[in-house]
């Protein structure tokens, strides 16, 4: 028997793809509007694909409609132009996109129709499908925010942003082993199998870095100073003087294009819309220029989530937050059988964590991973640092996370 909860959950997520792509004028749905991002349309498309991909093709055997839409949307997650100039126009995908999804939920609602099979034991593929529409989802929210700021808009600031150096306030984590990983559930393949891994004592912030402690940083030349970045980093800046969706006023004052167009920057609030490369270049800033951040760097992903158990940190949820490390496999990892359920480990992006304000219940849990290219500013994504445990310590500390790294 498969949970009501559950398949209300798929219902509305269902709902909340959909009605992305209906607020979006015809023109607009199969546009691209940043070369990191697919179309809003394609997207959508994607989901739906899936869909038939796991239940029609492998639940049912019947692979008629995946066969006519695999070339594409199968086995990707950026398309090329040539596959998106192959969506169909807006009302037609919609249309589509809803009897496909209309029909599968009646499927699942009687499972008399559906043969027997491990997927369907406890309802586990539909959390699966919850969880990855609802990763899809955050990817078209991500869309409509490159939207936003190519669209532009003016904006009155009524009260600015002010700078403030935030305060070492940190969370002291003993050395000791550690879990990271799912050991049972619902969960991406990449977050099994569950591991204990040993760390040395280290400090984290309890807050992640923000808006105030992000302008202080751009006034003191954070990003005009070369010597702040990496190679790469300053190669991808390029004449940028704030994060990509941040405006000035007519006064000089900073606001922020939001999902929804402009946007107050609240100085208590977490900086988000930030790429790895500049949390990089901050963390660089801050460990030279501010006391009591000496030796401040990006965490491992390992002591994000060694952390996150333990509790004591504060706003977690409200934004990605940016690893130092590459995605790999955990020790023993074992690949899926079904290529769709596979991730791609991309030793050029960088981890994250956490979430966001826009991650669905479902994916909130200490374990869940995620990834993005180290110049994409549309992850919804800030930071939190992490510190040697103390001063006298640093140089063992660096060597430590130089072992990580590599």
């Amino acid at each position: 028997m498969i949970d009501p909860q559950s398949l209300g959950a798929l219902a509305n997520l269902h709902e909340l793809l959909d009605q992305l792509v209906q607020d979006l004028p015809p023109r607009e749905v199969n546009r691209r509007f940043t070369p990191d991002l697919p179309s809003m349309g394609w997207l959508l498309g994607r989901s739906v694909y899936l869909e038939l991909h796991w239940l029609r093709e492998k639940l049912l055997g019947d692979d008629d409609l995946t066969r006519r839409v695999r070339h594409i949307f199968a086995g990707t997650e950026i398309p090329t132009p040539a596959q998106e100039r192959l969506l169909p126009p807006r009302d037609h995908l919609l249309n589509w996109a809803l009897e496909i999804q209309d029909h599968h939920l009646s499927l699942l609602a009687n499972p008399g129709r559906l043969p027997d099979h491990p997927w369907l034991r406890n309802g586990w593929i539909v959390d699966y499908l919850v969880q990855v529409h609802s990763r899809i989802y955050e990817r078209m929210l991500s869309v409509r925010q490159a939207r936003a700021v190519h669209q532009g808009g003016n904006y009155q600031v009524t009260e600015p942003l002010r700078t403030t150096l935030p305060a070492p306030d940190t969370l002291e984590i003993p050395q000791g082993h550690y879990r990271v990983g799912a050991r049972e559930g619902v969960v991406f393949d990449n977050e099994q199998p569950m591991q204990l891994v040993e760390l040395r004592n280290f400090r984290i912030q309890r807050r992640p870095v923000e808006n105030a402690a992000w302008l202080a940083f751009m006034e003191a030349g954070g990003y005009r100073e070369q010597s702040f970045w990496s190679d790469s980093g300053w190669r991808w800046k390029g004449e940028a003087e704030a994060p990509r969706h941040w405006r000035r006023d007519d006064a000089g004052h900073w606001y922020a294009m939001g999902l929804n167009g402009p946007m107050p920057l609240l100085a208590d609030q977490p900086v988000s819309g930030i790429s790895w490369y500049e949390a990089e270049a901050f963390a660089n800033w801050i460990s030279s220029n501010a006391e009591g951040f000496r030796g401040a760097i990006l965490p491992h992903e390992y002591h994000w989530e060694a952390a996150a158990r333990i509790g004591g940190l504060e706003e977690v949820g409200r934004v990605w937050e940016w690893c130092a490390n590459p995605p790999e496999p955990y020790a023993d990892y074992e690949k899926p059988v079904d290529p769709e359920m596979a991730s791609h480990f991309d030793p050029r992006a960088r981890v994250l964590r956490g979430g966001c304000l826009h991650t669905q219940p479902r994916l909130r849990r200490a374990s869940l991973r995620h990834w993005g290219p180290p110049g994409s500013p549309w992850l919804f994504s800030g930071l939190r640092l992490v510190l040697p445990p103390a001063l006298e310590e640093e140089a063992l500390y660096r060597e430590q996370w130089r072992h990580f790294l590599n």
